[in-house]
């Protein structure tokens, strides 16, 4: 069959593929400790589950608004007040199946053939691929390690071109667990206001957030800036929520009906059901969001010493999310292999720990390790880890 070229230039997604073997090593009988997870390792709290069969049992099992229901997008709009500061109105709120639908409706919206968005490295596996979905063209600035991961006002200004049509800001980040402060977003938005460019910010690990470190969203800084920003997020990672597929975007009220009216003529609406439960989510108790950043907190404490104790590995210490992002160039040299993708490859084969590589996030010397599993598996995951590079070198 003749496949569309869209579908043909997608890279297939390095953590689904680690998490695909791992599944088969353990299928086979073999003690395989997976941390290439991207949730959160806690159930769906109660009342927001209870609140998803009550819908139901109440008959609200029928279409909903495109963008999604009133309700849900009040609590939306509370929510910005309340985190933020920040005000908008219902219509520039659109709930989508998940925040990655709503990038992925946002690019759609946006983006002409040839049109470029800049996406800092190390970047979440889907940014390029989704940009490139909507013909536009991913341009790559590297966050280099020496500046926490994350990219500067010069070299945003330096890969802008008349093409350039956004930039994204994901903070705190997929893969490296880094924040942005908020003049460091304050110097990065002058340039976006200066060229015209929109930012659009993705803000899902915003809860997620550790030590004396703060969440800022590029939108509160200043009306100017709230204007030139799209925010995206959901509650997949703040109530434990991922399998619920309910995300948003707010901004431009426009854009945000540009996107009301695609959504329209794909997937109708989210899922009735999974919106009850997010109106829950925002409306009830939070005591579930408090508990689980800190269990994040208390295995990233004690997973990050360990961690850098291994030859080889050096790591900056999260700031938020549940991943630890180590460079293991060194590691992998010590142990004799070409790369970084082999030695991850070799870690899975021979010490039973599915990392995911770097690569697929436009870094290859690091690894990803999620720490959204349990302290016990951490440390033994770990543990192995440090065996097999000692045992291994040369």
């Amino acid at each position: 069959m003749h496949l569309a070229q869209r579908v043909k230039a997608l890279t297939p997604s390095s953590t689904l593929a680690i998490t695909a073997k791992a599944k088969e090593l353990k299928e086979q009988g073999y003690d395989v400790i997976g941390l290439g997870a991207g949730e959160p390792d806690f159930n769906t709290p109660q009342h927001i589950i209870d609140a998803a069969v009550q819908s139901m049992n109440e008959g609200h099992t029928k279409y909903t608004p495109s963008a999604g229901l009133p309700a849900l997008k009040k609590e939306i709009v509370k929510k910005f007040k309340d985190d933020q500061g920040i005000d908008y109105d219902p219509s520039q709120i659109i709930v989508a199946s998940g925040a990655k639908h709503a990038l992925y409706t946002l690019f759609q919206a946006l983006l002409d053939e040839g049109d470029e968005v800049i996406i800092p490295t190390p970047y979440w596996v889907s940014y390029p691929e989704q940009v490139k979905l909507a013909d536009g063209i991913p341009v790559y600035i590297e966050g280099k390690e020496e500046n926490e991961y994350k990219i500067t006002p010069e070299q945003l200004m330096s890969a802008i071109t008349d093409k350039t049509k956004a930039v994204i800001i994901n903070s705190p980040s997929n893969p490296t667990g880094m924040l942005y402060s908020e003049e460091e977003l304050r110097a990065l938005g002058e340039v976006c206001l200066n060229h015209n460019i929109l930012i659009v910010s993705d803000e899902i690990y915003e809860k997620l957030v550790y030590g004396e470190f703060k969440h800022v969203s590029i939108a509160e800084i200043s009306p100017e800036l709230k204007e030139q920003t799209i925010i995206i997020n959901g509650v997949s990672k703040s109530h434990s929520m991922t399998g619920w597929r309910i995300g948003y975007a707010a901004g431009n009220k426009d854009l945000i009906q540009a996107m009301t009216n695609l959504a329209s003529h794909s997937t109708s609406n989210p899922t009735t059901t999974a919106q009850y439960g997010a109106i829950a989510a925002y409306s009830g108790s939070q005591k579930m969001l408090k508990d689980m950043q800190e269990a994040f907190e208390n295995r990233l404490n004690i997973i990050y010493e360990k961690l850098i104790a291994i030859p080889g590995f050096s790591c900056i210490k999260p700031q938020g999310a549940f991943y630890l992002f180590p460079n293991v160039k060194v590691a992998a040299e010590l142990t004799g292999f070409q790369n970084v993708d082999d030695f991850s490859k070799a870690l899975l084969e021979d010490a039973m720990v599915a990392v995911i590589p770097g690569s697929g996030f436009g870094a290859p010397n690091n690894i990803r390790l999620s720490y959204a599993t349990s302290l016990e598996l951490l440390e033994k995951a770990v543990d192995r880890i440090h065996q097999f590079v000692e045992k291994n070198m040369k």
